[in-house]
């Protein structure tokens, strides 16, 4: 019988030198020696893709030993990054040249700056593209979580991606323990789905049946900001699973309260995956009320039912007499919001937005005692002072 794979996020830590505002991540860093150790690498199963994120992946010193160790285990890596740390990126890229790259841009140079809060982030960011482009490397692409502050930029910054022949890959705003967040919110929803609508079309106007899917998930994402069921089944934890700093195997990032399968630090892949206590997490993902509509949990539910999305491109591909393929009033809730039949109120509701929720932030007991004597951004600075950066 043959092994079954499974898609993966490694998040290899928490650590992270950006400011963004819609990600409170840089405040609850982990500690470096808790963090998740080539040990236990090595105890994850066969997968078929696997997204290396963090925090910022780059702070890891150690970083190429574990895309080694990985490599041993998955078809592809991509590890998504903001870019910053230049030289180490060039350096990993040369020794793997088949790994990819995603680098998080927000906007163009004055709005991605303010977003991000990295001193000439935009440049470094964009500068570090560039160097990858010149040096021929084939996987490499940026990425834009689209909100009310960016939204005018999101069809600008996919057209510099045309131009550079590079992968465009978009998210909105969510709130969980993973973004250390519970009030990111979208205020003008037709403003931004009517970019995402735009973006839709360019998409649709392609020649690449890749990009026509990438518009059926935008599609998605129109929906996402309305609140709305999600387009698409949520398989996390059945073939799909992220893994923490500490080892602590979680079905996703999109969780309100960090929900733990198990730890892979103490146990088997084996032993932890078909355990009661992933089961019960399990259970919890089949009641979800989250609607998440993020790459991560979309794409293998794109793949596993692929008539959706299929049906939904030839309808729309079929329009071949005009550029204006797509409308965003498709989804009934945008008309019935633009027609005032639903009121913002009512939406807000529907959002993961929740203002009196108390912020898990997923940290162990140790990291949050280091955070009693200075703060997250503090720690991150000192650490990478003794790192020469």
């Amino acid at each position: 019988m043959k092994e079954k794979k499974l898609n993966g996020t490694v998040i290899v830590t928490y650590r992270c030198n950006a400011r963004c505002t819609m990600c409170s991540r840089y405040k609850a860093p982990s500690l470096p020696e808790e963090e998740i150790s080539l040990d236990t690498i090595k105890k994850l199963p066969k997968m078929y893709f696997t997204n290396i994120t963090g925090g910022e992946p780059f702070i890891r010193q150690d970083l190429k030993d574990i895309v080694r160790e990985l490599y041993k285990k998955s078809d592809r890596i991509v590890i998504s990054t903001n870019g910053f740390f230049t030289d180490r990126i060039i350096d990993l890229c040369k020794e793997f040249p088949k790994v990819g790259i995603r680098i998080s841009i927000e906007g163009l140079e004055e709005t991605n700056n303010e977003i991000r809060g990295l001193p000439d982030g935009f440049n470094r960011g964009y500068s570090t593209l560039k160097k990858l482009v010149e040096m021929k490397h084939p996987d490499v692409g940026f990425g834009m979580t689209v909100q009310d502050k960016n939204c005018d930029d999101l069809v600008p910054l996919f057209k510099k991606a045309e131009e550079l022949n590079m992968e465009f890959a978009t998210a909105s705003l969510h709130n969980s323990f993973y973004f250390v967040e519970n009030k990111n919110i979208i205020h003008d929803r037709e403003k931004v789905a009517k970019n995402f609508e735009m973006l839709v079309n360019e998409l649709l106007n392609t020649n690449s049946p890749k990009k026509w899917f990438r518009a059926y998930f935008n599609h998605g994402l129109i929906n996402y900001i309305y609140g709305q069921k999600r387009l698409l089944p949520c398989d996390m934890s059945f073939d799909t699973f992220f893994i923490d700093p500490y080892g602590d195997v979680m079905p996703c990032n999109g969780t309100k309260d960090k929900e733990v399968m198990g730890n892979l630090n103490t146990q088997s892949w084996d032993e932890l995956w078909n355990s009661s206590q992933a089961d019960e997490v399990r259970k919890k993902v089949r009641h979800c009320s989250r609607n998440c509509w993020m790459i991560g949990s979309v794409s293998p539910a794109m793949h596993k039912y692929i008539w959706v999305p299929l049906f939904w491109v030839i309808k729309h591909k079929l329009k071949f007499w005009t550029k204006h393929k797509y409308s965003m009033f498709e989804n009934k809730v945008v008309k019935d919001y633009h027609d005032g039949k639903i009121t913002k109120e009512e939406l807000d509701k529907c959002s993961t937005c929740d203002l009196v929720s108390k912020i898990n932030d997923g940290l162990s007991e140790a990291s949050k005692a280091m955070l009693k004597d200075k703060s997250g951004e503090e720690f991150v600075k000192e650490d990478l002072k003794k790192q020469g950066e």
